[in-house]
């Protein structure tokens, strides 16, 4: 039973090749520059002559580097900004995603590796302990309108972009318009802060000590509300109209 597949980068700028490249658990494919058996040739001149190996492991793989002087950079395309860096020399570096994107770095050029491993098992929590339930680390309500902030601000990176700039307030205000007439900038703005405040960025305006001015209000609220899985993808379609695609 096959563990991975594996995707080489495209022979130009949008042709990808028919070849895929199948791994069982406890295979392994190289690649690089020096085409041979059970290897994935890429011919690029600033890919080394055996840039790395990626190895099966069951539900994740591994990935060694090869380089010399090249860090790797694998990515979640499905984590908004989620990724691994592997630097030169590192060998057997675990990957947990499910669908990644090795990005090899090629003399001006960044080469992508597309990599599927199977969906990960995760716990039947209707056999867990009884018991009081846990408070949760973030609170938030789907339903309120600073989520909905929220989530409009998330979107561009959750649209497959995740280096994309965010929203202004004022794209915010008209993202949301449609199914929130009396959005303003001074109504976003104030859902921005009450944000910072209630996902503790920042302290309250009731403390004694207010503290330093939060900059980077809206990328920190970005960046916690996605690496904690606060805002997913399913949440997007409760924003109106098409949205950032």
């Amino acid at each position: 039973m096959y563990s991975i597949i594996v995707i080489p980068p495209p022979t130009t700028e949008d042709a990808r090749p028919d070849t895929r490249f199948r791994l069982a658990p406890g295979e392994r494919l190289t690649f690089g520059r020096s085409a041979g058996e059970n290897t994935l040739g890429i011919p690029h001149e600033g890919v080394s002559r055996s840039a790395g190996e990626i190895a099966a492991h069951g539900a994740y793989w591994i990935l060694s580097n090869h380089s010399r002087s090249q860090t790797y950079v694998v990515e979640n395309p499905e984590g908004a900004g989620e990724h691994v860096k592997v630097g030169p020399g590192r060998l057997d570096a675990p990957i947990p995603f499910e669908f990644s994107r090795i990005v090899l770095p090629a003399a001006g050029d960044l080469l992508p590796i597309e990599v599927w491993a199977p969906r990960h098992d995760y716990r039947d929590w209707s056999a867990g302990p009884a018991g009081s339930t846990t408070t949760p680390a973030f609170s938030v309500d789907r339903s309120k309108r600073y989520f909905a902030v929220l989530a409009a601000l998330c979107e561009p990176r959750l649209r497959g972009a995740p280096h994309a700039p965010l929203p202004t307030v004022d794209q915010v205000v008209d993202r949301l318009r449609p199914g929130w007439p009396a959005a303003s900038r001074a109504t976003v703005q104030w859902n921005i802060d009450y944000l910072a405040v209630k996902l503790r960025l920042k302290p309250g305006p009731d403390t004694a000590d207010p503290g330093p001015r939060l900059n980077g209000k809206k990328e920190s609220l970005v960046s916690l509300a996605l690496r904690f899985d606060l805002v997913r993808e399913d949440d997007l379609t409760a924003l109106p109209g098409p949205g950032t695609r």
